[in-house]
């Protein structure tokens, strides 16, 4: 009797393995079909300029759309996550230093990966979140750019990415924001040039950032990253709505809230949101209040 148990929960394991395996099987071959799709897309060429304004410009942009969380204060490239069971994944080197981009890589090859999301062969670069660089104007793109190209060259080499089991199934169940380029609508005519004041427009404009762990509703929910915080509304339904805008900035100055709360750099990047200026805050202020 105790042998026949045996024998069939051998059988049933053996199963449940095969299911498993066949089940790992169909997510790994669609993450592939994911990552290896090519899109079409038409790169529409903006000017760069190289002007010392141009590059203080982007060096600001650079460090309020949390740039460096990825790629470095240096832009050497910097590993970001390092969870075996969900991947291995570091920002490339942007410099043109050893490691670092080729010399092939001009104007077009930034844009394409900033507003496409795409690498040289027109396939989807791994989390690099250009749902919200799309959204920015002309002459923001290429203030950051001119930054980027203007940065002496760092010799590291980019380290390969490597995707763990759950980070497939994570990406393809649309769990985890893998490929960006699926997100974008890739016929999108940007604005030459966005106002910056105080205004409620402004603040829309600037709160693409907001939405990649926000959501485009910025009502919050589930956080993007597995095992993360819940993300907050930051709706005026939420307690944005019940701050003043010295509350606002304060927080996001300090990541300590009106009501005592001490934020996680890890849950909230307040030390990138530290380096907006008083009008950016306003405008966002402003904008998060009103819807």
């Amino acid at each position: 009797m105790f042998s026949k148990i045996l024998k069939w929960a051998a059988i049933a394991g053996l199963a449940l393995l095969l299911v498993l395996l066949l089940s790992f099987g169909i997510f790994s071959f669609l993450f592939h079909q994911h990552a290896n799709r090519q899109y079409a897309v038409q790169v529409r060429d903006i000017p760069v300029p190289d002007d010392s304004a141009t590059i203080a410009a982007g060096r600001h942009l650079y460090e309020i759309k949390g740039c460096g969380e990825c790629h470095g204060a240096n832009l050497g490239g910097k590993m970001f996550v390092n969870d075996p069971p969900i991947g291995r994944f570091s920002g490339p080197n942007l410099t043109r230093g050893k490691g670092g981009l080729p010399a092939s890589f001009d104007n077009r090859a930034w844009l394409k990966a900033m507003r496409h999301g795409l690498n040289a062969e027109n396939k989807p670069l791994l989390l690099m979140p250009s749902q919200e660089f799309t959204l920015m104007d002309d002459h923001d793109m290429a203030a950051i750019i001119a930054f980027c190209k203007a940065q002496p060259p760092v010799d590291v080499p980019t380290q390969r990415v490597q995707v763990g089991a759950l980070g497939k199934i994570l990406s393809v169940a649309g769990k985890i924001p893998m490929f960006p380029a699926e997100l974008i609508d890739h016929s999108r005519q940007q604005p030459q040039k966005v106002a910056k004041a105080a205004t409620v427009d402004y603040g829309r404009y600037l709160s693409a950032s907001c939405q990649g762990c926000h959501r485009p509703t910025l009502t919050g929910g589930d956080n993007p990253v597995p095992g993360g915080a819940p993300v907050a509304n930051i709706t005026a339904t939420g307690n944005v709505g019940k701050w003043s805008k010295e509350d606002f900035i304060a927080a996001l100055r300090t990541g300590k809230t009106p009501e005592g709360k001490q934020l996680k750099v890890s849950d909230m990047p307040w030390n990138m949101t530290a380096q907006y200026t008083d009008d950016e805050l306003t405008a966002l202020y402003l904008y998060l209040r009103s819807i």
